[in-house]
């Protein structure tokens, strides 16, 4: 069945949100054991052989499901993070409310581990400033209703290799279908992030958003403004890393989510002069970033830094706002209009990113050479003294990047490739299988809180 981006006008079913589970059997769907990680395995059995369930869950499921390969293998177990722990020595605990266990495996793979729960710390009542003791762990049904989207509610168990399902997951799944789970407009407020994670995988999969999210979306979008910048900026570069940037952008366009996020953009793409064209660029270098992300394989691993696709977002706003393309200024006036742009990218896209200063500096060095790079991209070749400069190669991968989408020559897909396995940086900025100073330290620092009570609270100690 073809499954196209837009809104789906179904009614939703009067028993959604039943607790009773669909189970799936083996003979009726296509996941298979061999089609796990081997080190997902791995963890599963260990679960099992030490009396504990665990479930190979979310993103990973969904993706078994419609025949593709996921990125992540994540787990949920009855088992507590302090059990964990212990169970899986080459491992560390991260986050602070709900904690997580990593299990690490050599090349630095990582397998996330995480005890089922009953409510998302997004979810508390109004005027509960602590989620309550009775309300930190919590049973399967519990954890599938907790979660944002049914299509990534579902669980697998390799016992009796069956698929459960609690929340309408599979048939949305198979009607191609993004729902938030629950009451969308109560979710969406209590968790305006939501309403991107809905959008995302929206784009990825190609699925239609079901009708009352849909609307929920369009009516709490500005409810983003209250959410921390921090996990704004996280989970836009979640949109523009995942290989659907273009379809994610039609799709905030057309809920209003784009212009929630930059508003610097609902004047430039309205009636002005020039804004159908602003748009169409912006458009097809999100598109051209789509196509290198298209390209990843084991042989091949991207590089396109975090700023360099911010700067990509910020490129038709600032083309507009300082006429960047006609300028060709040197010395002290360039350095002056260079200041002017650094400023500009401060006032609309630091605080509402919480971008760092070198971040924006990135930025301004890309944007304020791109015209000098236009002016020598006809040319036989680059001149010498422009090939001596630190900044040569990340502003050719720029320009490149713009001259694709703007219909020009294809970017050579060679300057995107990551100069060295990158694998292992996971490992390397934890401090895991570095110095003994760091493992002492950090294995002081991630140590859990652990009760054996049934509804005890992890990670409150000295509490």
């Amino acid at each position: 069945m073809s499954k196209s981006v837009g809104v789906d006008r179904k009614k939703r079913p009067d028993n959604f949100g039943s607790v009773e589970p669909v189970i799936i059997p083996e003979g009726e769907h296509s996941i298979r054991v061999q089609d796990l990680d081997r080190e997902a395995l791995k963890v599963l059995y260990r679960l099992r052989d030490a009396g504990f369930s665990g479930y190979l869950v979310g993103g990973g499921v969904r993706d078994l499901y419609l025949g593709r390969k996921p990125k992540d293998f994540d787990i949920s177990t009855d088992a507590r993070p302090g059990q964990l722990r212990k169970l899986f020595r080459n491992s560390r605990t991260i986050g602070r409310r709900f904690r997580l266990v990593q299990v690490f495996f050599r090349g630095g793979k990582i397998i996330e581990v995480s005890t089922l729960r009953s409510r998302s710390e997004y979810d508390m009542a109004e005027g509960e400033k602590v989620l309550p003791s009775n309300n930190t762990f919590g049973t399967l049904p519990e954890d599938a209703l907790r979660r944002d989207l049914t299509i990534n509610s579902l669980f697998y168990e390799i016992e009796n290799r069956t698929i459960i399902d609690y929340v309408g997951g599979i048939r949305d799944l198979d009607q191609g279908i993004v729902r938030i789970v629950g009451d969308p407009d109560v979710r969406v407020t209590r968790d305006p992030v939501r309403m991107l994670r809905a959008v995302r995988h929206a784009a990825r999969s190609g699925f239609r958003i079901e009708r009352e999210t849909w609307q929920a979306i369009i009516s709490n979008r500005d409810k983003l403004n209250l959410c921390p910048a921090s996990r704004i900026r996280d989970e836009l570069l979640k949109d523009l890393h995942g290989g659907a940037s273009r379809p994610w952008a039609c799709l905030a366009l057309d809920s209003g989510i784009f212009f929630t996020l930059f508003p610097c953009y609902l004047e430039l793409f309205g009636n002005t002069p020039g804004g159908a064209a602003r748009r169409e660029l912006l458009l097809g270098l999100l598109g051209t970033v789509d196509r290198l992300q298209a390209r990843i394989d084991d042989s091949f691993l991207l590089d396109i830094p975090d700023y360099m696709l911010l700067a990509v977002l910020a490129l038709p706003w600032i083309d507009a706002r300082f006429d960047l393309l006609e300028h060709r200024l040197k010395g002290a006036s360039l350095y002056a209009y260079s200041r002017d742009i650094r400023a500009a990218l401060s006032d609309v896209f630091a605080e509402r990113f919480n971008l760092r200063r070198m971040t924006l500096e990135s930025m301004t060095t890309l944007l304020v050479n791109l015209p000098v790079f236009a002016g020598h991209g006809g040319t036989k070749g680059w001149p010498s003294w422009l090939r001596k400069k630190s900044y040569f190669r990340d502003c050719l991968r720029f320009y490149q990047l713009f001259e694709e989408a703007r219909g020009g020559g294809r970017a050579d897909d060679n300057l995107f490739r990551s100069r060295q396995n990158t694998s292992e940086e996971p490992l390397r900025r934890s401090g895991v299988n570095g110095g003994a100073k760091n493992r002492s330290r950090g294995r002081r620092g991630m140590q859990p809180a652990f009760t054996s009570k049934k509804n005890g609270v992890f990670g409150l100690r000295g509490m």
